[in-house]
């Protein structure tokens, strides 16, 4: 997503909400529209970082990284510090402003100070946790066809905050983290190219689960595994899942 489509985007938003189209239905459908440019933004300077960094991939694990995207921020972490952490990352002179990193529709952050502001984590293959069901990549060229591999993935984050990296199970075709469904089942995907998309989920026990870990994460448990009936979201997230190779 280049600038120009990034202005375009805000101001079909801005034009939304001023309008009032459909009342709030068309708010939402704004906010959408906003969250897709804050995630281009983020998918842009990712790019760029590794187009200045003779193809590196920043470090996509925010609890623990020599080269984090973001840097370190913990539960009982203050606004502040939260938004400092964010400003330290190496990615963040590529973006330039902490309210990309955030989904405007998203409900999980009404005290800041209690929870995390940022509602995106990377994808743990794009040179962020280590896995046993993958090589992870840490340079660009090693990602086979980058217009199909998402990096940054909207975070449910149950826990409060959203840690380390966003993990499935590629190969094994499991669920580990859940994603955040905050565009009515839709969630907004940011791809290695530079582009992002709102994505809609198809499968009732994906579904479910992820509304578990978005309004019950006290009745949320990590790790599902798709019944056979139910392929078509799974087969997505692990065909597209950023890494080296599988193992």
């Amino acid at each position: 997503m280049r600038a120009n489509a990034v202005v375009l985007i805000l101001c079909v938003a801005l034009a939304l909400m001023t309008l009032g189209a459909t009342g709030e239905s068309g708010r939402r459908r704004a906010r959408e529209f906003v969250c897709l440019a804050n995630v281009g933004q983020l998918a842009q300077g990712w790019l760029l970082f590794a187009e200045e960094h003779d193809g590196a991939l920043v470090g996509g694990n925010a609890l623990d990284h020599p080269m984090q995207w973001v840097g370190r921020a913990l539960y009982n972490a203050t606004i502040e510090e939260k938004l400092n952490a964010i400003r330290k990352g190496l990615l963040f002179p590529y973006t330039g402003d902490v309210r990309v990193y955030r989904c405007p529709v998203d409900e999980g952050r009404s005290d800041p100070n209690r929870f995390g502001f940022r509602s995106f984590s990377i994808a743990g293959g794009a040179n962020g946790e280590d896995w046993n069901e993958y090589w992870k990549a840490t340079r660009y060229e090693e990602l086979e066809n980058p217009a199909t591999r998402y990096v940054f993935v909207e975070d449910a984050h149950p826990r409060g905050i959203p840690l380390g990296s966003w993990q499935m199970g590629p190969k094994s075709k499991t669920w580990i983290d859940p994603v955040a469904m905050w565009h009515d089942r839709k969630s907004t995907l940011g791809f290695a190219d530079g582009h992002a998309e709102t994505h809609g989920w198809h499968d009732p026990s994906f579904i479910d689960w992820n509304l578990r870990a978005m309004y019950q994460p006290a009745t949320f448990s990590s790790g599902m595994v798709p019944p056979a009936e139910e392929r078509e979201d799974i087969e997505y997230m692990a065909k597209g899942f950023p890494c080296k190779a599988l193992r």
